[in-house]
């Protein structure tokens, strides 16, 4: 079998006008997780990334870590969908930006019920794919993966949405539960899969092994 690690990119700038920015944070979140796979001797055969500036951020940051350069392949099916279109699809109207916990809580409300909208073909926001379109960008990574072979270790840095589409792609999900899973995910969490030649199978999901001490667990962010 090999090893496919899926990372959700370090945090960004949620609320900001440019959201595809790594904070600081972000960066450390991710430098953690570069040097926890340098001292468990981790290697990867290969490296995938969406083509955002959150993903290339987020992989130099891990490769600070890891003490070595990580080329990587950046594929544009990995890069997440638009947010905000997603939302403006559903609800065209002005909204005020998250800055407070009940607009945040809005935010996600609109967020989940555009995804929906979007997954079941009733919307069309403005300057995104189809949702078939985007969870084929997807399967077309996990195959890349795939003919890696066997006993390969892969490595994919991408976004929330992608990685939640790969895992309920894996499991046969819905598309409520895709959409949850995306929600849960956490800034610089790691997915693992182990595959063969023919299938991918889900190992673990969202989890912060590299953010797990007393001197990080206060890194921890979800957006």
């Amino acid at each position: 079998m090999g090893s496919l690690y899926l990372v959700r990119h370090g945090q960004a700038s949620f609320g900001a006008a440019d959201y595809d920015q790594l904070s600081a944070r972000g960066h450390e979140q991710c430098r953690h997780l570069g040097a926890y796979w340098r001292e468990r001797g981790q290697r990867f055969d290969a490296v995938f990334t969406g083509t955002l500036r959150r993903h290339a951020q987020s992989l130099a940051g891990i490769a600070e870590g890891y003490g070595e350069d990580l080329p990587a392949v950046a594929l544009a099916g990995l890069n997440e969908y638009d947010s905000e279109a997603v939302v403006r699809a559903i609800h065209p109207g002005p909204l005020s930006a998250p800055t407070d916990p009940e607009t945040v809580k809005q935010h996600f409300r609109l967020l989940r019920e555009g995804l929906l909208a979007w997954m079941r073909g009733e919307t069309a926001p403005v300057g995104m794919p189809s949702h078939a379109e985007f969870a084929a960008g997807v399967a077309h990574a996990l195959a890349r993966v795939l003919a890696l072979g066997v006993g390969k270790q892969a490595l994919i840095v991408s976004s929330g949405g992608p990685i939640s589409t790969a895992v309920a792609q894996v499991l046969g999900a819905p598309a409520e539960t895709c959409v949850e899973l995306n929600l849960r995910l956490r800034n610089s969490a790691v997915t693992e899969f182990a595959f063969n030649p023919k299938r991918h199978h889900l190992v673990t999901f969202n989890t912060l092994p590299h953010l797990d001490t007393a001197d990080t667990r206060g890194h921890v962010t979800h957006a």
